[in-house]
């Protein structure tokens, strides 16, 4: 835990450089109340406005940020945009940047939250990385983006939600499978899906899913993955198992301003 960040926020433990910096903010220490309570950061959830207004304004606070984080809209696609210093929203799941003091983040509760930078630490982004978009190939959209090759290029996940919980249908093999960009990303892709309890169902292992799509573009370098946001209710939002009144996580990566 670094030990200017308050420890209701995960920290990253990755060997990114010194001018890289991340964190995941919990459900822990805001101000929405019921089933948001307490530290949602989403604006588009039903949370009242006030509420996640103050919790935005806290969390720029305890991390020190020079700047208001590039907040998206997320619609579960691979679109990765510029961030941008304007105040605006940008419909996207992914936001990169070489602008230093300017925050990259996304918002998560179940869905998997991929942070990039790369081993000069210059660049860095952050992925809204739920099924559809892992699928339709949001990896490589944000590798892409990078200056630097991808094997110079390091990634952490995030929490989300684990196999045991994420029953999937037949549909979400297809998709996966349709989209494979060789014979050893099928293989992947495979390793990582399980039968489920039901005919037709099965279980699905973002974080190896994620893995699979990164190695598959060229990033080994690959940190984090396995903290479950379904078992940690103390912790963290789940939609798949709170539903409608979820709240949803932030996760922040940015270039230090100095």
């Amino acid at each position: 835990m670094s030990n200017w960040i308050p420890e209701h926020y995960l920290v990253p433990e990755w060997p990114a450089p010194a001018s890289v910096k991340a964190a995941v903010s919990t459900r822990c220490g805001g101000s929405s109340e019921g089933g948001y309570s307490s530290f949602n950061l989403a604006a588009h959830v039903g949370d009242d406005s006030a509420s996640v207004l103050s919790n935005r304004q806290q969390l720029c606070a305890e991390l020190a940020l020079s700047a208001e984080p590039q907040w998206l809209e997320q619609v579960h696609g691979i679109k990765v945009v510029e961030a941008e210093n304007d105040d605006r929203v940008r419909t996207a799941d992914g936001a990169v940047t070489m602008q230093r003091g300017l925050p990259c983040a996304v918002l998560t509760a179940d869905c998997l939250p991929i942070l990039l930078c790369d081993r000069q630490g210059t660049q860095v982004a952050a992925i809204h990385a739920g099924w559809r978009s892992l699928a339709a190939g949001i990896v490589p959209r944000a590798v892409a983006r990078f200056k630097a090759p991808p094997d110079q290029i390091m990634a952490w996940l995030g929490p989300a939600i684990s196999a045991d919980h994420f029953e999937v249908g037949v549909d979400v093999l297809e998709a996966f499978f349709d989209t494979a960009g060789s014979v050893t990303h099928s293989d992947a892709i495979a390793a990582a899906i399980r039968p489920g309890n039901r005919p037709l169902h099965f279980y699905a292992d973002l974080f190896q899913l994620a893995r699979a799509a990164l190695s598959e573009c060229g990033v080994s370098s690959v940190y984090g993955g396995g903290i479950c946001t379904y078992n940690d209710a103390e912790r963290f939002y789940s939609y798949r198992r709170d539903g409608d009144t979820s709240g949803r996580m932030a996760s922040i990566i940015w270039l230090a301003s100095s």
